[in-house]
């Protein structure tokens, strides 16, 4: 497969992560959400600084850049570069996965906003839901449940992603590059919710259904 599909991939893939959804909204109603509650631009702190409605509109948004990315931008890539030569079905998959980080890491560190962005968790879930369905699923549960019992977004999301990589080893026929690509979301999940493992050490970290605070100074995104 010519080089360049997997160059437009990249980039077209990582260009639709970097669109900030939840800046974006907030900035539709007059506020910045990087300077009220966690200062983060993801689902969960628009729901707490935007309210109900724009934060599952963000949730979604954010979720079907992720679907969106590897879903269709591989299949237009191929079309519109290389659409001469057979689809093979191994360099698909490889397209794929470049999708899929593609997307994540424009989402988290959007070029837009001098490449901070939000956590990744609704954009790889909205890639999982493309590339490896079932592994989704158990990761979802692993966070409704731990988010159920802890009332703490922050676990609930660094759960799932400890489960992901194990989940995708667990499907019949799995493919090791799955396993390692999904690992490696996993990481990046977790390091980007570095700020809410200490806050989670601390005791301060903020439970589902609190009422927002403006941020204290020095505030971790």
């Amino acid at each position: 497969m010519n080089v360049v599909v997997y160059l437009a991939t990249a980039i077209a893939s990582y260009l639709l992560g970097s669109i900030p959804t939840g800046f974006l909204v907030g900035k539709a109603k007059g506020i910045d959400v990087r300077k009220s509650g966690s200062g983060n631009i993801g689902a969960t702190n628009a729901f707490r600084v935007l309210g109900k409605g724009p934060g599952l509109f963000v949730l979604l948004a954010d979720g079907l850049k992720g679907w969106v990315a590897v879903a269709y931008i591989p299949v237009l890539a191929h079309q519109c570069f290389d659409a001469g030569s057979p689809v093979d079905g191994v360099a698909f998959q490889w397209l794929k996965i470049i999708a899929a980080i593609s997307v994540i890491l424009g989402h988290n560190y959007t070029c837009w906003l001098k490449f901070k962005g939000g956590k990744g968790i609704a954009t790889s879930a909205g890639v999982l839901a493309a590339l490896v369905p079932w592994a989704m699923i158990v990761s979802l549960a692993t966070w409704i449940i731990v988010c159920l019992i802890t009332r703490y977004v922050s676990l609930a999301s660094i759960a799932a992603s400890l489960i992901l990589p194990f989940a995708v080893w667990a499907i019949p026929y799995y493919a090791w590059n799955l396993v390692f690509i999904t690992a490696l979301m996993a990481a990046l999940a977790i390091y980007k919710h570095k700020g809410n493992i200490a806050r989670l050490l601390n005791g301060t970290e903020n439970r589902l259904g609190r009422k927002n605070v403006p941020p204290a100074a020095g505030a971790v995104p």
